[in-house]
Parts: structure tokens; C-alpha cells; sequence
């Protein structure tokens, strides 16, 4: 047996957006039993009947072993592994309705990138607290993955993040397959902090491209926001490591230079002097970096440190600066050195 095989599962995949839908994709390929749960039970009847999530997905055939499903407590029934990939805005609310539903030794994935606005708590945080899930049963699941590719079968890479080994490889065997590689990593706020700050890095790179400028500042974006994210992460007690590993450096230069990035996308609307609510009826509330910023502003401010770049967007997002003069603000911050204490 192949470390890629594995025990066939029942696993229920919470939220049926486009991240949702490409686990529950995922997982169903690899023969595991797979129900997935939509807010809306109008959304599951059309997925059942059209075998696809048209509003999020389309052209991406479910296999046969993906059920959709507007019943919550249906979903969760004999479900083994979770999935949850709700909304950091809805995850609260959602893992709380969960409470009670769960097999207490069932693994927990968290598969949404955020920080709760006002409480600065990473999404596994909320999961375990709300859905009274013992802490290391929940493990998080980060990366540089945009749906639309790993949907077309373009190959991939992420971790899987615990607090305990056990729960580690039990995500490690449940996720893997031959074209999306797993690894292990059991500095979850570490990996946590880097899913959720660089959806912030990627709206302030859209606004660069938007306004623009180029390469030369997408790089100093990319590399300044690196160092700003490892010193948050620092002074929570995260390993310097993660942030140069697959949920760090390769999560950032996927979601900064991809124009599959929703967040980039938001970014670039906003360069471009344009709302930030998509044409096609997008809210902002998908948008994960928009509440992340607000929330990473705050976690700086309370941990006493230097984010910039964190403020800078968060004055363009919610009190309505020119997205052009927060940039010149940037730049002309009094000089320092490069290298960080803490590196």
C-alpha cells in the first residue's frame, strides 16, 4: 500500500463555496464517502441535480460519492473526519449549530484562512471552542491552493497543522493524493497566522497592480509583507520556519500574483479606483482579507508591533484613504535597517 492510500472515510465538508467544493471534489475522487453541506437547501437540490456547484465551481463534475446537503445534522451524521471551510465571518455561528452534532473522536480539518475581527482568535480556535471539539482533534489545512487549479488537476502542495501527532496524520492520509502532496506541521499558529495574514498581502498587492507599478513594487510588497507577517508571528510564538515553508512564502507568492486570487482580485479593483463588490455580485464578506485586516491591525497593536503595511490597507478599506497616497505614506517612513531582531 502506497502512502497515499487510505482507509475509505465518511467525511462531511462544511461550506460549499469554491474551496468547499474542490476538498469535497477531492476527497470524493479518492473513494471517500462525502456529504456536502450548503447554507441554502435550494444550492444542494441544484448541486444533486446538476451533479456540480455552478455558483462556485462550474464545470467541475462531482463524482457519485459526493452528496450535497442543506441539512446540517444530516451532514454531520457518522461523519469520521469534518471539513470545515465556512466563511471566517460565518464560522462562529456555524461551529456553535455543530455542537452536540459531532462524534467526539472525530478529526476536525479547519480550511478557512482568517482571524475573528475583535478577538484576533484563529479559526481553529473558534472551531474547537464553539463546536466543543477537544483542541488536538482539530488540525489546520494551508497552502498555496487556488480551487480553480487543483479542480483542473494542476498538481499542488499543503500542511496539515496540529498540536498533536496523531491528529496530524490522520489529516496527512485523509487529504493526500497524487496530485495534492501533504505535509506535516505542528506549528498550527504558526500556519494559521500565515493562511490568514497574506490575504491581507494579497489585496495590498491587487492594489499595487491596480495602481500600476509594476513588479519592482510587487516585490518589495511581497518581501516587506513577509517580514511584517514573521514578526506577528514571532511575538505570538510561532517557529520562523513555517513562514518560509508552504503556508508562508508559498502561500504568499501564489495569492499575490495569481489573478485567480479572489483577494488580489479585490485589491485590484480598488488600484483601479473601483468598488470593492464584484460585478458579479461578489460580497466582501468572501473576501477573507477584508475582516483579516481589521483583525491584524488589532493583534499588532496589542502584541506592540510594527505593521505598515496591515494599517496602511486597513485606512484604504475602512476609513476611505486614496489606496496612491497610502502607498507614498509607505514609502516614506523614516529609514531602518533591513534584517529584524527577531530573525
Amino acid at each position: 500500500m502506497s502512502e497515499t492510500d487510505t482507509q475509505r472515510r465518511t467525511v462531511a465538508v462544511i461550506g460549499a463555496g469554491a474551496w468547499g467544493t474542490t476538498l469535497a471534489w477531492l476527497l470524493g475522487n479518492q473513494g471517500h464517502r462525502v456529504r456536502l453541506w450548503t447554507r441554502r437547501p435550494e444550492h444542494a437540490e441544484q448541486i444533486r441535480r446538476e451533479g456540480e456547484n455552478r455558483s462556485r465551481l462550474p464545470g467541475t463534475v462531482l463524482p457519485p460519492q459526493v452528496l450535497a446537503t442543506g441539512d446540517l445534522r444530516e451532514a454531520l451524521r457518522g461523519a469520521e473526519c469534518v471539513v470545515s471551510a465556512v466563511p471566517s465571518a460565518h464560522l462562529r455561528e456555524v461551529a456553535g449549530r455543530m455542537a452536540g452534532l459531532l462524534d467526539p473522536e472525530a478529526l476536525v480539518v479547519s480550511a478557512t484562512k482568517g482571524l475573528e475581527p475583535g478577538t484576533g482568535k484563529r479559526m481553529s480556535q473558534l472551531l474547537a471552542e464553539e463546536a466543543q471539539v477537544r483542541p488536538g482533534r482539530v488540525v489546520a489545512l494551508s497552502g498555496p491552493n487556488l480551487s480553480g487549479e487543483i479542480a483542473a488537476g494542476m498538481p499542488a502542495v499543503s500542511v496539515v497543522a496540529g498540536s498533536e501527532e496523531s491528529g496530524v496524520a490522520e489529516g496527512q492520509r485523509l487529504l493526500s493524493s497524487p496530485l495534492f502532496r501533504i505535509y506535516a506541521n505542528y506549528d498550527i499558529l504558526g500556519v494559521e497566522i500565515c493562511g490568514a495574514l497574506k490575504n491581507v498581502l494579497a489585496i495590498a498587492a491587487g492594489v499595487s497592480d491596480g495602481l500600476g507599478y509594476g513588479a519592482n513594487a510587487r516585490a518589495a510588497l511581497v518581501t516587506r509583507g513577509l517580514t511584517e507577517m514573521g514578526r506577528i508571528g514571532h511575538a505570538l510564538g510561532a517557529c520562523r520556519a513555517t513562514f518560509w515553508g508552504a503556508a508562508g512564502v508559498g502561500d504568499v507568492l501564489t495569492t499575490c500574483n495569481s489573478r485567480l486570487s479572489r483577494n488580489w482580485q479585490a485589491g485590484y479593483r480598488l488600484g483601479c479606483g473601483k468598488a470593492l463588490t464584484a460585478e458579479a455580485g461578489e460580497v466582501s464578506e468572501a473576501i477573507e482579507g477584508v475582516p483579516t485586516t481589521g483583525a491584524a491591525r488589532e493583534l499588532a497593536q496589542r502584541l506592540g508591533v510594527e505593521a505598515p503595511i496591515s494599517c496602511a490597507l486597513y485606512e484604504v478599506l475602512f476609513e476611505g484613504r486614496a489606496p496612491g497616497e497610502a502607498v507614498m505614506e509607505l514609502m516614506c517612513r523614516p529609514w531602518r535597517a533591513e534584517a529584524e531582531a527577531w530573525q
